[in-house]
């Protein structure tokens, strides 16, 4: 029994469904249902909320997010095994979890949201965390369909998501997340944790979407800081040659000295760049 539930320890419900973590989905299960509530309840209170998991695995997360009183959990999960386990879960809790089979980078989750709020929280497969948070970061309509995110990421791309101008790790997905979203690391999650242990530390990172952002199409600032971080040690005079006709002239255009780097640029910076590029696309046309 646990403290959360009374539904079986996650250990007898792997065994039971033969769930061992596999590496090519990017597995690795949190047993700790203490540790699962406290990453529940980093989103905020949960009552009247709808809630996405992505790859729930055999269901910690899940009970602690229902536990906690969730009004609904939407869990994508596409192992089999895993969806047979979650079954156990939705008869725990009636009408209160969707489980959907497929994968969570081939599904439009906004889709699911309805008069709730609809937030994210899950331990994300390491291998497509990532691509997952581009995704809901540069979504066409702003604000978005989700209220916050709550993740999970390898410590380093964790730092990456939240480094500001001047910090080593601080490149095109800090820029991008600096952009739309304000973040914060709320905790760390040692390898221990989990069931394989992996080799490097976890963080929880919980984003909320920016109101305003910054005036610029998704098109052009990726352009920007992929020439800008493509070549980070060089000057953006010469950085920029890939995407502008004159980067000296783009830079002075927007009180960005030509002799500054990557490194050394806001978000509110590259995104007046983004914007002359697209000036300087549409003048062409």
């Amino acid at each position: 029994m646990s403290a959360l539930d009374d539904l079986p320890p996650l250990r007898d419900v792997i065994r039971r469904h033969e769930l061992s973590a596999r590496k090519s989905l990017g597995q690795n299960f949190l047993l700790d249902l203490n540790l699962t509530a406290r990453i529940a309840r980093a989103s905020g209170p949960l009552e009247g909320v709808d809630v996405v998991e992505v790859g729930p695995g055999p269901g910690g997360l899940t009970r602690a997010l229902l536990a906690l009183g969730a009004r609904r959990v939407i869990a994508v999960e596409k192992d089999d095994r895993a969806i047979a386990a979650l079954g156990e879960v939705s008869q725990h809790y009636p009408g209160r979890l969707a489980v959907i089979a497929g994968d969570a980078l081939d599904i439009d989750l906004g889709s699911y949201r309805t008069d709730a709020p609809l937030r994210v929280v899950a331990n994300l497969p390491y291998n497509v965390a990532t691509a997952l948070l581009v995704g809901w970061l540069t979504t066409e309509a702003w604000p978005p369909w989700w209220q916050s995110l709550t993740l999970m990421f390898q410590r380093e791309v964790a730092e990456r998501i939240v480094a500001k101008p001047g910090d080593d790790a601080y490149g095109r997905l800090g820029v991008l997340t600096g952009w739309r979203a304000q973040a914060r690391i709320m905790f760390d999650v040692p390898p221990s944790a989990f069931v394989p242990p992996p080799k490097v530390t976890s963080s929880i990172v919980h984003l909320v979407p920016r109101e305003n952002p910054e005036p610029c199409t998704v098109a052009a600032l990726e352009a920007v800081t992929q020439a800008a971080f493509g070549q980070r040690r060089k000057m953006l005079r010469q950085s920029l040659k890939s995407v502008f006709r004159d980067p000296a002239a783009a830079l002075e255009s927007v009180d960005i000295e030509p002799t500054r780097r990557a490194e050394e640029i806001d978000v509110a910076g590259f995104a007046a760049l983004a914007r002359a590029l697209s000036a300087e696309r549409a003048a062409k046309n």
